[in-house]
């Protein structure tokens, strides 16, 4: 039965083509480290204004620089950890660390985007708002404008470079506007003294940082849950690697995602007889490899060639 079978994994260019949105990520690294470093600042700063003068907006606004960091910091580690040879251990290396921080930061996201909207309706319903110090809270709104401007004049330059940068550009952007928000809050306090404009821009805030959060919790749950890739629909896969010629049928046929940009794929693939009596299944199996790489974008596939009397051993536990 050994010449039934014949097996391929990607022809030894998975990893570097996986990898591609690190390149960027990698070469910017000195402008995400710089726009880190001001927004977790900034950040700080402006957990000490919300403390110091009882602004909830303040307190909203620095979860939501809290949420941009965390984007950052997620995207400079995956750089770092990609890079890291894999061991006979660890054969992907430390590729999934990036999503196991990704959930654990989207829970904390989730429950301090949920206080936020709490204490936030709770300030819109009291009888009697809590006490504003709305000059506080106008410094230190300026404060975190003039940190988000500075990190979007850092990033302005090279977001076209990749989605990461551009993704990374458009947070520090809704930054900007959040701040923005506190500012207007803080100047219709003072001179209207209607103090539940605070409230009513951390509620907005909040109604920002939850669906992230969700979002993200759900994205990290399906990598750790081994969910097929939302980019890839298996039937068309299927009927894809079927359209090949000597092929008769798919099985077994799994897909997953080890980190953000790296997809695998498994399959064992039934093909005539004669193409391991001819030596023709290698052929086959370089066609297969490539029409997964360029109609899917997938480079770490390892499939398995087998013979049409082989198949029918196989336990049919799988589609």
């Amino acid at each position: 039965m050994g010449s039934d079978h014949a097996h391929g994994h990607g022809h030894g260019h998975g990893h570097g083509h996986g990898h591609g949105h690190v390149t960027a990520t990698g070469r910017h690294r000195g402008r995400l480290i710089g726009v880190l470093a001001i927004t977790g600042t900034v950040m700080l700063v402006q957990v000490a204004g919300a403390l110091a003068s009882g602004s909830i907006a303040l307190l909203a606004d620095a979860g939501h620089m809290l949420t941009d960091s965390a984007g950052i910091a997620l995207a400079l580690v995956a750089a770092v950890l990609a890079a890291r040879p894999a061991t006979a251990k660890r054969t992907f290396g430390l590729a999934r660390a990036e999503i196991l921080a990704a959930a654990v930061n989207a829970a904390v996201l989730f429950g301090l985007g949920a206080y936020i909207l709490v204490e936030a309706a709770g300030r819109l319903t009291a009888a009697a708002p809590p006490h504003l110090a709305t000059g506080s809270m106008l410094v230190f709104g300026v404060i975190g404008l003039v940190g988000n401007l500075a990190s979007m004049l850092l990033l302005f330059s090279v977001q076209g470079d990749s989605l990461n940068l551009r993704g990374a550009f458009l947070e520090v952007v809704t930054d900007a506007l959040t701040s923005a928000g506190v500012i207007a809050a803080a100047l219709v306090a003072h001179l209207t003294g209607f103090t539940r404009a605070d409230a009513i821009v951390a509620l907005l805030i909040g109604l920002l940082i939850v669906p992230r959060a969700l979002k993200l919790l759900r994205a990290a749950v399906d990598v750790l849950l081994e969910a097929t890739p939302a980019h890839l629909d298996l039937q068309e896969v299927r009927a894809h690697l079927l359209s090949v010629p000597h092929v008769h049928a798919v099985h077994d046929l799994h897909a997953w995602t080890v980190t953000s940009g790296l997809a695998a794929l498994s399959a064992h693939v039934v093909i005539d007889d004669e193409c391991f009596t001819d030596g023709h299944a290698p052929q086959i199996l370089d066609v297969l490899q490539e029409r997964l790489a360029e109609r899917f974008d997938l480079h770490h596939a390892t499939l398995q060639l087998e013979s049409p009397a082989h198949a029918q051993h196989e336990q049919p536990a799988h589609a």
